[in-house]
C-alpha cells in the first residue's frame, strides 16, 4: 500500500504552471528522492503535499485524499522538514523537540502524558542529543540544530517525511550523519521519505526511487539505478554527469595521489 500517492498534480502561480501533472507514490520504507536542476519544481512538490500552495489533481495520504483530512490528523501522517530554519527564540532543544506531540493533544492547554515524554525522549535520544536536551537553540551549531529538528519530526511520529534539502549548507560529516539517522529511520515500520536532494551521488547512495524533474515535468520516475542513467540525466542537467563524477572522485584515488 502506498503510504503518499500523488496523481496528476498541478501548481499555477497567477497563469504560470510550475508543475504540469506529477505523479508519484512512496510505500513501506521507500526514500524518494526528488531531483533536477534548479528550478525544476522539486520544493513545490513538497509545498504542495505539505500544504503550503494550492494544488489540483490528487495527493493521497494512505487511502486518504489530503483535501478530506483536518491539519491535526494529517499532522500525525505528515511531518515536514524546511530548508531553512529562523530561529529568533531561547527555546531548548527539549521544548523544541516536543512541540511534535501537538497533533496528539486533546487541546492546547492539556499537558503532554507520559507517552508524550516518552516519545519526546526517545527522539532526542535517536539523534544522539540526550546531553545537549537542555541547550538553548541559540547556543547549537547547524548540524545540531538540524538534528534538533530531525528529533521533532521523530517524536511526531508520522508515516511520512517531507524533506527539503535536509543537509543544506551542512559539512560532509553532518551530511552523513543526518542520511544515516533518516535511513535508519526510514527501514522501520511503515514508514516512507520524500526528499529534495541536490546532490546526486547522495541521492544514489540512500534513495531507492527517484523523481527526476525538468521545468516542471517529470523527465523519469523509477529505482534509482532506472533514472540516475546518464542518457537520462545528462540532458537536464545540460552535463555530463558521470564524467564530472568520475572526474571529482579521481582526485581521492591512489594513482592520483602518486601524481
Amino acid at each position: 500500500m502506498s503510504l503518499l500517492k500523488l496523481e496528476k498534480v498541478s501548481v499555477f502561480y497567477g497563469t504560470a504552471a510550475v508543475l504540469k501533472d506529477i505523479s508519484f507514490e512512496a510505500g513501506k520504507n521507500e526514500w524518494l528522492m526528488l531531483t533536477g536542476p534548479n528550478g525544476a519544481g522539486k520544493s513545490t512538490v513538497i509545498n504542495a503535499v505539505g500544504g503550503a500552495v494550492d494544488y489540483s489533481g490528487t495527493i493521497y495520504i494512505g487511502e486518504c485524499d489530503r483535501k478530506t483530512l483536518k491539519p491535526r490528523d494529517t499532522a500525525k501522517r505528515i511531518g515536514v522538514l524546511s530548508q531553512n530554519h529562523s530561529i529568533g527564540y531561547s527555546f531548548t532543544v527539549r521544548d523544541l523537540v516536543s512541540l511534535g506531540r501537538y497533533p496528539y493533544r486533546k487541546g492546547l492547554l492539556n499537558a503532554r502524558d507520559v507517552s508524550d515524554e516518552e516519545m519526546v525522549e526517545k527522539a532526542i535520544c535517536e539523534v544522539g542529543l540526550e546531553d545537549m536536551s537542555g541547550r538553548s537553540l541559540l547556543t547549537l551549531s547547524g548540524g545540531e540544530l538540524q538534528r534538533a529538528f530531525i528529533a521533532q519530526l521523530f517524536a511526531q511520529d508520522p508515516s511520512v517525511l517531507l524533506l527539503d534539502e535536509p543537509t543544506n549548507n551542512l559539512d560532509l560529516v553532518y551530511q552523513k550523519e543526518i542520511f544515516d539517522l533518516l535511513d535508519e529511520w526510514v527501514k522501520r515500520g511503515d514508514r516512507a521519505i520524500v526528499s529534495v536532494v541536490h546532490d546526486i551521488g547522495l541521492a544514489r547512495a540512500y534513495g531507492t526511487k527517484a523523481l527526476l524533474l525538468n521545468g516542471g515535468v517529470t523527465v523519469a520516475y523509477g529505482s534509482t539505478d532506472e533514472v540516475f542513467r546518464p542518457e537520462i540525466i545528462n540532458e537536464s542537467y545540460k552535463l555530463d554527469i558521470n564524467d564530472w563524477m568520475k572526474k571529482l572522485y579521481s582526485f581521492w584515488t591512489e594513482d592520483h595521489r602518486k601524481c
